[in-house]
């Protein structure tokens, strides 16, 4: 990206910010009773609007993964499930560890659990990553489909350790509690959004950072040549299981604050098909494209939403069937006339139209 991409980021983050503010201010202060959902005739919520944050989050580490570095992961959603169980366990389950409650019950422990969580995470993932990237297109495809289904089928079934029950098996874990800086309680939910927000522009900061350094080169080298990577001093193993940790970290992030989010999780949530939604939005958005993230997830998001509140009236007695249709229909056109993704190949189109050369 260079100096060229300068601007377009800083632009980004001007339009963005701003923006994100907004709503959040729309939806705390309710300036003569407008709300989002009024002004979007409920199609949007703040709801949708976090659930957009965390999926920013995990997404600049999959397009890290998959459109910088070229590797195909289709377990993404076992890291995101690892944060958000590890975060559940900690806090929920304290005293089945044996954890004091003088340290559980402190407001600083869920951040600090966290934070060790993501790296706990990272770290397992660089390991494992350091073998299965090793194989390559639909081997790697299936390696990571295989780890995401072993993750899945640990937590359903108590780690392997039913007498203690720590991940609540199919129920999963209840009654999470909410995140507090010292005695701010950070609910009702427009606090947590700015929160979960903060944490999003964060990831794409990081997401932006590492394209512009000498990994981002390195991951662009892999992507393009790993015998030709490897020919010039690229390390490709180790830059591979780098982006793999990364990217699991920040999954991990995310599911530590969508656990505290919605106080409760199950192992339904971060099954196959939770993973394959990911590398949807991922497409969707532009998997080369730190910006792309949160795009993805937003149109993602709201293409669901539009099935599933208006298909009935296309279609009447419409059920799950006709939505999923619908939904694949719509997701072949956008890679049809959009094979780059929403944000690589707009820009692209609307140079095209204004006459500008593609940088």
């Amino acid at each position: 990206m260079g100096r060229a991409g300068f601007p377009a980021n800083a632009i980004g983050f001007a339009i963005g910010l701003p923006l994100i503010l907004a709503i959040g201010g729309l939806e705390a202060f309710r300036p003569m009773g407008l709300s989002l959902p009024a002004l979007t005739g409920g199609l949007l919520t703040l709801d949708t609007m976090i659930r957009v944050g965390l999926f920013t989050i995990v997404l600049v580490g999959l397009n890290l993964l998959m459109g910088y570095a070229g590797q195909v992961s289709l377990g993404q959603a076992a890291f995101y499930g690892m944060g958000a169980f590890f975060s559940a366990i900690m806090t929920v389950r304290a005293r089945t560890l044996g954890i004091p409650p003088a340290l559980a019950e402190a407001w600083w422990w869920p951040w600090l659990v966290m934070l060790t969580g993501a790296f706990l995470v990272g770290l397992t993932a660089y390991g494992i990553g350091r073998p299965i990237l090793r194989l390559r297109g639909h081997y790697l495809a299936m390696a990571t489909l295989g780890l995401g289904i072993v993750v899945y089928i640990l937590l359903r079934e108590n780690l392997g350790l039913p007498h203690l029950n720590l991940t609540g098996g199919f129920d999963g874990i209840q009654g999470i509690p909410r995140l507090r800086l010292g005695g701010l309680l950070l609910w009702p939910a427009w606090r947590y959004y700015f929160l979960v927000w903060l944490f999003a522009f964060g990831a794409i900061a990081l997401g932006l950072r590492v394209v512009r350094s000498r990994v981002g080169r390195a991951l662009r080298a892999i992507h393009g040549s790993e015998m030709a990577a490897e020919s010039v001093g690229v390390e490709v193993s180790y830059y591979k299981a780098q982006v793999f940790g990364l990217s699991a970290a920040m999954a991990a992030l995310a599911g530590s604050l969508y656990a505290h989010f919605q106080t409760t999780v199950i192992p339904a949530t971060f099954g196959f098909g939770s993973s394959l939604e990911l590398v949807v939005m991922s497409a969707v958005g532009g998997m080369a494209s730190i910006w792309g993230a949160p795009f993805g997830a937003l149109t993602v998001l709201l293409v669901q939403e539009v099935l599933r509140t208006q298909l009935h009236r296309v279609i009447p007695n419409a059920q799950g069937e006709f939505e999923a249709i619908a939904f694949g229909v719509i997701l072949v056109l956008i890679m049809l006339f959009l094979p780059e993704g929403l944000t690589t190949g707009g820009l692209r189109w609307l140079r095209s139209r204004m006459g500008l050369r593609p940088r």
